[in-house]
């Protein structure tokens, strides 16, 4: 839409307005990036591997990539610090799916997805460190005045971040912002702490935010969830406006500048780089040979990186810098690369080093009976990830006397979170024999697994306006057949039982009715070996 068809110029058709809105998206999505800071939430095992890449790892990628820059691409030293330290990010947004996609081993597919958590505010902050050296030097002022005014800055920004954190926290514990007002009240907040703390060091508000954030994250609010899911919605549509805007405002003639020497610039960060930082960084963990190899050429970038250089190029532009205007380019050339590189190779390289998970995706069956582990036992003679969960360890012995995996324990708490890998399953079915139960699990989770992903049995008919009747658009979707979870059970003890039938053009859908008429099918197994419930009316 931008430089080749020549739709959309940013420049032009928003005018002065799209420096100050890029800024407000950063510190947007900088302030996401610090909520989802929860310590708490740190999966057992990995605290050490991810601290030594925050605290060991950071300072060496930053060095790494700020020599790559400058010997490999040819940049100023100023410009390389200032993207080298951005360069540290492994996005959030990007690694998430590409994690969901290649069903990595539960430890490294961890460790990489909280080093992109934690260093995504981090690496933002340490380019705002190197550029606010930078723009300070650029005015001629001494060392002592430069590390003084950006001490004072950084101490106010944290001070502020961590002031409106707490205040904020104290307000929404505490009642004294109603609930529908949480949000823009928050969003309001944001806004005043990031433009307060600019005005006095620039670009300061961007670490004022993150600190907000993450303060807020480790605050354990009973409304932070709401809170989440808002800026989640809110930091996706920011990201995209802002590689629209972003890549819109490209120049071909930049792009052209762009020669042997940035590819050479590519290659070491991806061959490089990346792999030297995270070997040396996770030099004497727990984590094994195989498993230090797949994070350490497992890196892609993602849109903070280009939104945070482009910013910070406009800016090293402005104080007469030559070099910036290549910063957005490059930022976009690596982005692509390592997406493209990891996106296409992480499910191949996990494979080859025996650490991806299961290559057909399973099943949760929340709820432990009789019905669950006949259906749990045929699925997985068929290969299909079957795990049955409940919080009555009685209700889990028909299951384990099948040999069907269990989960002990609450599916909705955070130990089931760490505990059970969520990415190695692609469907839940909620059987248990309280329907309201089935309910909430249906509904807690449909955002994690997708609502059409997360199933029930039909809730029990009840008179209209008892006081128990459940809301009809909360829950999952009704598996086929109509059954209630009593008559199920009633069903099983008169020997019904569930069984897997191949279908062929010698025996047919037709044929398998005509022969079982009172059967109810209930789901289907693909020629690939994934499974699918049947909703009401497939069947």
């Amino acid at each position: 839409a931008g430089p080749v068809l020549g739709v959309l110029d940013p420049a032009r058709d928003l005018g002065p307005i799209i420096g100050p809105a890029i800024s407000i998206a950063v510190a947007v999505i900088l302030f996401e990036g610090g909520l989802t800071l929860d310590f708490h939430a740190l999966p057992e095992g990995t605290g050490k591997a991810v601290r030594r890449l925050v605290l060991l790892g950071a300072p060496i990628g930053w060095a790494g990539s700020a020599a790559a820059l400058h010997f490999g691409a040819g940049l100023d030293w100023a410009v390389s610090a200032v993207l080298g330290g951005i360069m540290i990010v492994t996005g959030p947004t990007v690694i998430a799916p590409l994690l969901r996609q290649a069903r990595l081993a539960r430890r490294p597919a961890a460790v990489l997805q909280w080093e992109a958590i934690v260093n995504d505010p981090v690496g933002a902050l340490a380019a705002v460190l190197a550029l606010e050296v930078v723009l300070v030097r650029t005015t001629g002022v001494g060392w002592a005045e430069a590390a003084a005014s950006i001490t004072g800055g950084v101490v106010l920004a944290a001070l502020v971040g961590l002031a409106f954190g707490r205040g904020l926290s104290w307000a929404f514990r505490n009642g004294h912002v109603p609930e529908y007002m949480k949000v823009p009240v928050l969003f309001a907040a944001l806004l005043v702490a990031f433009a307060g703390c600019n005005l006095a060091l620039h670009e300061s508000g961007l670490l004022a935010v993150t600190v907000m954030g993450v303060v807020i994250a480790n605050a354990d609010l009973p409304s932070y969830t709401e809170i989440r899911r808002f800026k989640e919605h809110a930091t996706v549509l920011l990201v995209s406006g802002v590689f629209v805007l972003l890549a819109a405002s490209l120049d071909f003639s930049q792009l052209a500048r762009l020669d042997l020497r940035a590819a050479v610039f590519v290659a070491l960060a991806v061959l490089v780089v990346r792999p030297v930082t995270v070997l040396v960084s996770l030099a004497g963990t727990d984590l094994s040979c195989r498993e230090r190899l797949l994070v350490a050429f497992t890196g892609p970038r993602g849109v903070v990186l280009v939104a945070v250089a482009g910013l910070f190029g406009e800016r090293l532009l402005a104080v007469g810098i030559e070099d910036a205007a290549l910063v957005t380019p490059i930022a976009f050339a690596l982005v692509m690369v390592t997406v493209l590189v990891h996106g296409f190779g992480l499910s191949p390289l996990a494979r080859a080093l025996g650490l991806s998970g299961a290559e057909v995706p399973g099943l949760i069956i929340v709820g432990g009976s009789r019905f669950a582990a006949e259906l749990g036992e045929a699925l997985i003679r068929e290969g299909v990830p079957v795990i049955v969960t409940d919080t009555n360890r009685a209700h889990l012995r028909p299951a384990r006397d099948r040999g069907v995996p269990v989960y002990y324990g609450d599916i909705l708490s955070e130990a089931a979170e760490h505990g059970l890998e969520f990415v190695h399953y692609d469907q839940l079915l909620a059987a248990s024999d309280n329907d309201a139960l089935n309910t909430l699990v249906a509904t807690d989770l449909g955002p994690e697994f997708g609502r059409t992903n997360v199933w029930q049995l039909p809730r029990v008919q009840t008179r209209p306006g008892a006081r128990h009747v459940l809301p009809p658009n909360l829950g999952g979707r009704v598996l086929a057949g109509g059954l209630t979870w009593p008559e199920v059970e009633r069903r099983m003890r008169e020997g019904w039982r569930i069984g897997v039938t191949p279908l062929s053009d010698a025996f047919t859908l037709e044929d398998w009715r005509a022969r079982h008429p009172d059967a109810i099918p209930i789901g289907r197994i693909s020629a690939a070996g994934a499974f699918r419930f049947l909703a009401e009316g497939e069947a």
